[in-house]
């Protein structure tokens, strides 16, 4: 069953100590301020929004993309209406204004942390941390914002599952900028899998779905690898004395295993 989408003025509950975000109270009912996903828990309710741009908060860990490179910042593109300003001060250790583009030049990707956003929206960006760093391999893939709730999952349920069934080393930023790592194949499937997570985000059972997509297109991985095989060995096995011939069939049993 999908989950109910709401518009601003919805009701959603007569119990207003549950008011979270996306809601207000009036006349001590709780409405939805918000078009989007109504989100019901225990202890509150709220609205996950179908659309929006990222807007930083203070401690958000995002992936941002070098644009600008100064005498003594870089700014850097981070999917959001402002861009972010990392001071030299923030990088691990001394940095000389000559080193700069040699550490992070214009098109660098790099995992930081947001240190501070004033009322005029200025964006200060750190990476004083062992888990910030700049990313040297992998790929990055674009989702909506307010998806990446549904990509980490309850108690990370789907992000641990994308991990084991993609064998695919990821991390999620804040900002909807999602960097994926592994093998060609496994991260073809694992940007499909992203891909269907934010379509399908207002939809209940949805690790459940991802999971038996990515069984799916396991099958038709290896069913494709397998006709690939077939293509290039044919000539082998009608030429192959029945000694090779054995030895090119248990190949393709190795293809065919579901293990592989």
């Amino acid at each position: 069953m999908d989950k109910k989408i709401v518009i601003p003025g919805d009701l959603l509950s007569e119990n207003t100590k549950k008011s979270g975000y996306g809601t207000y109270v009036r006349n001590g009912k709780i409405y939805s301020s918000l078009c989007g996903i109504e989100s019901l828990k225990e202890d509150k309710v709220g609205v996950i929004p179908l659309a929006g741009a990222y807007i930083p908060s203070v401690n958000d860990v995002v992936i941002g993309i070098v644009i600008v490179v100064t005498p003594s910042n870089w700014i850097l593109d981070i999917a959001a209406p402002y861009d972010g300003l990392l001071h030299v001060s923030e990088y691990p250790r001394r940095v000389e204004s000559r080193e700069m583009p040699e550490i992070l030049d214009v098109g660098d990707s790099v995992i930081l942390r947001v240190k501070d956003v004033d009322s005029s929206m200025k964006i200060e960006l750190a990476l004083r941390d062992p888990n910030l760093h700049k990313l040297k391999t992998g790929q990055i893939v674009e989702v909506e914002p307010v998806k990446v709730p549904r990509v980490i999952g309850h108690g990370g349920s789907m992000i641990s599952m994308l991990k084991k069934e993609t064998n695919c080393s990821i991390f999620v930023g804040q900002n909807g900028r999602i960097w994926i790592d592994g093998k060609d194949e496994d991260i073809e499937l694992l940007s499909k899998a992203l891909r269907k997570i934010e379509a399908e985000a207002q939809r209940s059972g949805l690790t459940d779905r991802i999971y038996n997509f990515l069984k799916t297109e396991r099958v038709k991985q290896r069913e494709s690898r397998s006709v690939k095989f077939f293509k290039n060995e044919t000539k082998d096995v009608n030429a192959a004395s029945e000694g090779h011939s054995e030895d090119i069939y248990r190949k393709i049993d190795v293809l065919l295993d579901p293990k592989n």
